[in-house]
């Protein structure tokens, strides 16, 4: 199963950036990173569809998608290494993990989600996200082998 992570923004060097490459390289399945900017002055409803257009752009057609969303579901480590094994046991050819802009995902993206998941219920900056979102995605991996990472 091949990952990817969708981001809306650019990361800069430094300390989250580096924890980011951190995990991916870790990862024992391959894990892309694409970011994503919209360059018009667009905002609200314009802008969040324009960000949904262009990170379903920067995924493989047809891969089952998790969306990044303060509305998600609050799953334990445990939960989402249990769902990521499952989709891999059936042959998800590739997943991809969207992760949206300031104001959130276009409903577009929540409506073609396989799953949208939070990370609990407080508001997180989204370059932070994607540092936790690459940690849980190795700490799901570490989990599925068995490897005592995950200490629980």
């Amino acid at each position: 199963m091949r990952l990817w992570i969708a981001a809306v923004g650019r990361l800069r060097a430094g300390p989250v950036k580096d924890v980011v490459e951190d995990y991916a390289r870790r990862s024992p399945w391959p894990l892309t990173i694409r970011e994503v900017e919209v360059r018009k002055r667009l905002t609200g409803a314009e802008l969040k569809r324009a960000e949904a257009a262009l990170l379903l752009e920067a995924v493989p057609p047809g891969a089952r998608l998790v969306a990044l969303d303060e509305r998600g579901r609050d799953l334990s480590s445990e939960a989402f290494a249990e769902k990521m094994g499952r989709w891999r046991d059936e042959g998800v050819g590739d997943l991809a993990f969207l992760i949206g802009g300031a104001d959130g995902h276009d409903e577009t993206i929540r409506e073609r989600a396989a799953l949208t998941v939070a990370f609990g219920r407080m508001t997180w900056p989204h370059m932070l996200a994607r540092a936790m979102l690459a940690e849980q995605i190795y700490r799901a991996q570490t989990i599925l082998e068995g490897h005592p990472y995950h200490r629980s």
